[in-house]
C-alpha cells in the first residue's frame, strides 16, 4: 500500500497530530521570537519513496518550526501585518479541505458564499451596494486589477481596447497621485503603462495628502486627455488620507478615473470614531481593501471593488469553451488574473460571522488606542521623535539624534529586532531615517505595549551608548 493510501486510512489521527502542533503553536505565540533572522536549515533531499504524513510533520517540528517567527502574534509591526481570527483559521483550514477551484461561480455553493462575503464586507466598510466585487490575492493585485480597468477605459475613450489591440494606438496614460503605495508603481509596469507615467502632485504641508488645489490645476492643465487619479485612504508611512470628497466634486468637473488605494485605511469605516476618514469613497471607480491586514484573516486575501464590471470582463475575460459564462454572470476566471483560485473568501466569512460588526469596531478601536498610546510615550521621550499625528494604527516616529543617518536607523532597527520581542521596519518620511509601528493585530493588548516600549528603551539605551 502506498503512502498516500496508508496516510488516509490514518487521516484522523494524521489531523489530530496537527490541532496538537497549532495549538501548541498559538498558546505560545507571545512567548516565541517576534522575528527570526537566524538559523540552520538541514538539506532537503528527496527521497524515494517518502516517509508519510505523520513522520514527515515530526521531522518539520523538530528541524523547522522553531525558525517560523511570531508574525502572527501581537508584537508584530513590521509593514500592516494582520493577525489570524480563531474563526479565519477554521474556515481557512477548511478551505484546504474542501479544495474548492472558485474558477467557475456555479460549481458549488462556494461561489455563491463568496458573493455573500463580499456583500457582508461592503456594508462593513460602508462601500455603497451598486459595487461589484472579487477576491484576490492581495493589495498589489487589487491595484492591478483596479488600474487594469482604467487602462481599458483610457483606451476606449479614444475609440480603442488594450484588451484587444494593445497600448499602441493610445497616447501615454497619465497615472497621478500624491503619495502612491509601492504596488501603485509596480502596476503600472505589469500592465505596461509604465513606472514613467505616474505624475505626482505635491502634497499638502507637513502632510502625505494630496494638494487639492494643485490636483485641480494639474487636471485643468490636461482636461484635453483622460487621466486616472490614484487616492489613498491610509497612507503607509502615516495613515493619512486623501480628501475622497473634495476628488469626488473634481470628477464632475474633469474626465478622469479615481481609484482608491484603501488597503488597511478602509477599516477606518468599522468604527464611528473614525468612519470620517474614508467620506467621499462612493466617488471611486475602483477601490483596493486588503483582508489579511485589518480584517485579520491569513494569508492571502484581499478584495478589489469596481462600478465598471464589464471593463472588468473585458481585460480579464477567459474565453476557453469548456467555461461557461457571460457578462451577466461572469465566472471569477472572467475577473481577475486567475484561472484557478482557492476559497479565498471562506475565512473571511467565518470572521464576519463569528464577530460581527461590533467585533471588528472593537479590534479596531483598540489598535487605534494603542497606537496612540505609544504615540504619547514617544511625545514624551527624549530619544524618540514621534514624525507625524497618530491618525489611525501607524506610528511614524525617528532616533532623536542631529546626525541621524540611514545606516544609523537601520543599526537601531536591528538591535531592536534581534531582542525578539517587537519586530518594526524601516522609511522614510520627508527625507528623515524614520521607523514605522503599525498596529493590526486583533491579539495586542496594553500588556504587549509594555514590552514593547521596554524593547525599544533597551535598544535606544544600547544605540546611544555604540555611538559615543
Amino acid at each position: 500500500m502506498t503512502n498516500m493510501k496508508q496516510d488516509q486510512e490514518n487521516i484522523e489521527t494524521i489531523l489530530t497530530d496537527v490541532v496538537h502542533h497549532a495549538a501548541k503553536f498559538f498558546t505560545s505565540l507571545e512567548e516565541r521570537a517576534v522575528t527570526r533572522q537566524a538559523y540552520n536549515v538541514p538539506a532537503s533531499i528527496l527521497s524515494e519513496v517518502g516517509h508519510g504524513a505523520q513522520s514527515t510533520l515530526q521531522y518539520f517540528s523538530q528541524h523547522y518550526a522553531a525558525g517560523l517567527s511570531a508574525s502572527a502574534g501581537s508584537r508584530y509591526l513590521g509593514f500592516v501585518t494582520g493577525g489570524a481570527t480563531p474563526a479565519s483559521i477554521v474556515g481557512d483550514w477548511l478551505v484546504s479541505i474542501y479544495d474548492q477551484n472558485l474558477s467557475n461561480t456555479q460549481d458549488s455553493v462556494a461561489g455563491s458564499m463568496e458573493l455573500a462575503t463580499i456583500d457582508m464586507l461592503k456594508d462593513l466598510l460602508l462601500v455603497s451596494e451598486d459595487y461589484q466585487g472579487t477576491f484576490v490575492s492581495g493589495a498589489t493585485m487589487a491595484n492591478f486589477v483596479g488600474l487594469a480597468q482604467a487602462r481599458e477605459w483610457v483606451a476606449q475613450y479614444y475609440g480603442k481596447s488594450t484588451a484587444m489591440d494593445g497600448l499602441f494606438d493610445i497616447p501615454p496614460i497619465k497615472i497621478v497621485s500624491g503619495t502612491p503605495h509601492s504596488s501603485i508603481v509596480k502596476a503600472t509596469s505589469m500592465l505596461g503603462i509604465g513606472r514613467k507615467s505616474i505624475h505626482l502632485i505635491p502634497c499638502q504641508e507637513q502632510r502625505e495628502a494630496i494638494d487639492i488645489a494643485k490636483l485641480q490645476q494639474f487636471l485643468e492643465d490636461n482636461q484635453q486627455e483622460p487621466c486616472v487619479v490614484v487616492a489613498n485612504a491610509g497612507t503607509v508611512n502615516t495613515v493619512d488620507f486623501d480628501d475622497l470628497l473634495a476628488i469626488g466634486k473634481l470628477k464632475k468637473r474633469y474626465n478622469f478615473w479615481l481609484h482608491v488605494d484603501a488597503a488597511f485605511g478602509g477599516f477606518a469605516a468599522c468604527s464611528p470614531k473614525y468612519h470620517h476618514l474614508i467620506e467621499g469613497i462612493n466617488h471611486a471607480d475602483s477601490i483596493t481593501i486588503d483582508a489579511h491586514k485589518w480584517l485579520n484573516v491569513p494569508y492571502d486575501a484581499a478584495m478589489q471593488f469596481t462600478r465598471h464590471q464589464s471593463l472588468q470582463i473585458a481585460v480579464f475575460q477567459n474565453n476557453a469553451a469548456y467555461l461557461s459564462s457571460s457578462l451577466e454572470n461572469p465566472n471569477f476566471s472572467d475577473l481577475t488574473p486567475e484561472n484557478s483560485r482557492r476559497f479565498r473568501a471562506l475565512p473571511a466569512w467565518f470572521s464576519l460571522k463569528a464577530y460581527g460588526r461590533k467585533g471588528y469596531q472593537q479590534l479596531i478601536e483598540q489598535n487605534v488606542l494603542l497606537a496612540q498610546q505609544l504615540g504619547q510615550k514617544i511625545e514624551q521621550s527624549h530619544q524618540f521623535t514621534l514624525l507625524a499625528p497618530v491618525r489611525l494604527n501607524v506610528v511614524c516616529f525617528a532616533i532623536n539624534h542631529e546626525a541621524l543617518t540611514a545606516e544609523m536607523n537601520k543599526q537601531f532597527l536591528t538591535t531592536l529586532n534581534q531582542q525578539g520581542k517587537v519586530f518594526m521596519t524601516p522609511t522614510v518620511y520627508q527625507g528623515v531615517p524614520a521607523i514605522r509601528a503599525a498596529f493590526s493585530n486583533w491579539r495586542t493588548t496594553t500588556e504587549d505595549l509594555t514590552i514593547i516600549w521596554e524593547a525599544l528603551t533597551t535598544a535606544i539605551q544600547s544605540f546611544f551608548h555604540e555611538s559615543l
